[in-house]
């Protein structure tokens, strides 16, 4: 890691716990209670109505569990591969691992009934189709800006391209009944 991104990265980890408190955000733990590389809210979808490929209907208001990736922890294992390749194999593999934890955490929720499915917005979203998740753009252009802003710093952090940064974040969508049936 160079000392520039090395700098970003200890100014992540500061902030971390400060965006952990202020966002709601809530960490999933494996069956041994060690947490996993997801932390989630609830939260009312506030995009365009959203047809998914079993035909589920996601339209605004409709409960959805965002999932976040824990960027620090991930970033922490990143910095030890060298290639893109492996480095992009390490977020599939423990993102495939992890989402058992999410249906877990979804079938001990309050609100399970009500959610209809899992919802994120990531630049990191090769191989997603694979995992299960849909794909779709962020058309409110100011919110996409914004989204692309706040990946910066991780981006910086693993690869240290500017190029990266040109990288359209997305809707990663998928609906309670396909986690169920691929995870639970």
């Amino acid at each position: 890691m160079g000392r520039l991104s090395y700098c970003f990265f200890v100014f992540w980890r500061l902030l971390d716990p400060i965006y952990y408190l202020c966002t709601r955000l809530e960490y999933v733990k494996d069956k041994d209670h060690n947490r996993s590389i997801f932390r989630v809210r609830l939260t009312k979808y506030k995009g365009r109505e959203i047809l998914l490929s079993d035909g589920t209907i996601i339209k605004k208001n409709d409960l959805l569990l965002k999932i976040h990736l824990h960027n620090v922890y991930l970033l922490k294992e990143l910095n030890r591969l060298e290639s893109e390749i492996k480095k992009g194999r390490y977020i599939y593999n423990k993102v495939q691992t992890d989402l058992p934890n999410i249906v877990k955490y979804l079938r001990d929720h309050k609100e399970f009934g009500n959610i209809k499915g899992i919802i994120g917005i990531t630049i990191l979203n090769k191989g997603s189709e694979r995992l299960g998740f849909e794909k779709f753009d962020i058309k409110n252009s100011v919110y996409k800006l914004f989204k692309q802003l706040t990946f910066a710093p991780m981006y910086l952090i693993i690869q240290f391209r500017l190029e990266s940064l040109k990288k359209s974040p997305k809707y990663l969508i998928m609906s309670k009944e396909k986690l169920l049936k691929l995870y639970g």
